[in-house]
């Protein structure tokens, strides 16, 4: 039988790649649902070629650009996720939630309910909203599963161990572009340097990210937030050929770790598939990387970014949306060579110190609206003391 899917998202990266894999075994899928923001021409491409019925386009201009030229009377096309009911009847097997930014979070909740298994690629979602999250796992009985290598990674690891045996969970970052520069070369780099990642191909936000090593400030709070684990629990290393994922350690004295290449499409094929079928790809292990993994302890003076966990409170709050709202306006200004590199990070510090934001970590977010509100009264603080 046929797995019934929808792609949220599906015109990104991690949808295209998941779009991929469902092109070679297509007898395996049939697709409900696919989600874009702005990309409509690829979003009817996808759809004429999967003979996908519903589509979902966020962005007016496009929505309205798409009925204007679907000539296929047979596509149902929304411009926002309220009318899910009309478009699932019943409980469908798998969501991608991959929609880039707190965007995705309205979706993810909306769909939870019609999903038995949701994957979520989408970080700002489940730092800013976990416990929303969570309820409606609970509430529907959907099972997650985390899209991100180190988390998709650690959820592999302890998915059959009990919490309470697990002592500590390392995950692994390259370093980025900037590992074996010295912190006083950091500060001036330009857009352009910092979008050169020695491992990975990403979109421009997340490669910025990696270059500040905010993004592991993320992953280690998803962590927390997803395995319910207390901070010092949650450790990183660097690991610069991004081999090793993660490495969780047990008070029984073993330690397992998860190695993959380099390619998203290694965690994506296994939260569709489970065990069902065989991975059609590099699957030779890499001996060079492992018999150098060169793991070491983050410079904290090349990467003072990561010192902020300091300050992220042990349970979810709306200090994180301000975290979040904040960095993703600075790298804005940042790649339209707003503010330089090294302001991006100091900036970024001294904001998240304001006074009426550090009293919001006692405060958890009680609906999507008030993370929004959050979100945008963040963004325009943060353009008014920049420009």
């Amino acid at each position: 039988m046929k797995k019934k899917i929808a792609i949220l998202g599906s015109t990104g990266s991690i949808g295209k790649t998941l779009i991929n894999i469902i092109e070679k075994n297509k007898k395996d899928f049939e697709i409900i649902l696919l989600s874009a923001d702005e990309n409509y021409k690829e979003l009817l491409k996808q759809a004429k070629f999967f003979k996908v019925k519903n589509l979902i386009i966020n962005n007016k201009i496009s929505y309205d650009k798409i009925k204007k030229n679907n000539y296929s009377k047979k596509i149902n096309i929304y411009n926002n996720y309220d009318k899910l009911n009309e478009i699932f009847k019943t409980k469908i097997d798998y969501t991608m939630s991959s929609i880039a930014g707190l965007n995705g979070l309205n979706p993810t909740l909306k769909i939870i309910k019609y999903s038995k298994r949701i994957a979520i690629a989408n970080k700002e979602a489940i730092i800013c909203g976990w416990n929303l999250i969570n309820k409606n796992l609970e509430k529907y009985k959907t099972e997650f599963i985390p899209v991100d290598s180190e988390h998709f990674s650690i959820w592999s690891l302890i998915k059959d161990s009990r919490k309470k045996i697990i002592d500590k969970v390392h995950i692994t970052a390259s370093g980025g572009p900037f590992l074996n520069w010295s912190s006083e070369k950091i500060k001036n780099v330009s857009p352009k340097q910092a979008l050169k990642h020695p491992n990975w191909s990403m979109g421009k936000k997340i490669s910025i990210d990696s270059a500040t090593m905010i993004n592991k400030v993320f992953e280690v709070i998803e962590t927390q937030r997803i395995f319910d684990l207390p901070r010092k629990k949650v450790k990183v290393l660097i690991h610069e050929k991004s081999y090793i994922h993660a490495i969780v350690e047990f008070k029984n004295g073993l330690k397992k770790f998860l190695a993959h290449d380099t390619n998203m499409a290694i965690p994506i094929f296994n939260t569709v598939y489970d065990n069902e079928k065989e991975y059609i790809g590099n699957k030779i292990l890499n001996i060079n990387n492992l018999n150098n993994l060169n793991l070491k302890p983050v410079d904290l003076k090349k990467f003072p970014l990561l010192k902020i966990l300091n300050k992220v409170p042990e349970e979810n709050s709306l200090f994180e949306t301000v975290l979040v709202s904040a960095n993703d306006e600075l790298v804005n200004l940042f790649l339209n060579k707003k503010i330089s590199f090294n302001d991006l990070q100091k900036k970024l510090e001294n904001f998240i110190n304001l006074k009426e934001f550090t009293k919001l970590k006692k405060k958890k977010p009680r609906n999507i609206k008030e993370i929004y509100k959050l979100n945008d009264y963040v963004r325009l603080k943060i353009r008014e003391l920049c420009i």
